[in-house]
């Protein structure tokens, strides 16, 4: 039997991976751990996970074949869990770096139901800000 503890890392095949790495570190508050330009790489440390940034012209990247774009992702989303969760303090610094601020509701992950607010980084992949959960119980 396996048993998963939690998510280890999620890799984005990118088109610009330098305003992805901007966005990602000074805007979501990562932090650029190390750039491997023999796989056109970036790793990127988001509390005890990773998000690693690979450019579709790379090493690794070709392999995935066509660029994410309006016809197709690599994903449905990412969600990040903030912590602390100010949510009019997230929105005004997103605000303040150009992000448009989407749909804010309450949401279940993997804590349970909270409040999470999404956005879109510079290519167009959804990511979820998650707040801690309210304690009610998962959805019907």
């Amino acid at each position: 039997m396996i048993s998963i503890r939690d998510i280890d890392h999620v890799v984005l095949r990118v088109r610009d991976i330098d305003a992805m790495r901007r966005f990602y570190c000074d805007v979501l508050g990562a932090t650029h751990v190390a750039y491997r330009p023999e796989y056109g790489m970036s790793h990127l440390k988001v509390g005890a996970s990773m998000i690693d940034l690979i450019s579709v012209d790379g090493k690794l990247g070709k392999a995935g074949g066509a660029a994410p774009g309006r016809e197709g992702r690599n994903l449905d989303h990412l969600c990040l869990r903030v912590e602390p969760f100010d949510q009019d303090a997230i929105v005004a610094h997103l605000e303040r770096h150009g992000v448009e601020v989407g749909d804010i509701r309450r949401r279940y992950g993997a804590e349970g139901n909270g409040v999470s607010i999404y956005v879109a980084d510079p290519e167009g992949n959804t990511v979820e800000l998650k707040g801690p959960s309210d304690g009610q119980p998962p959805p019907a």
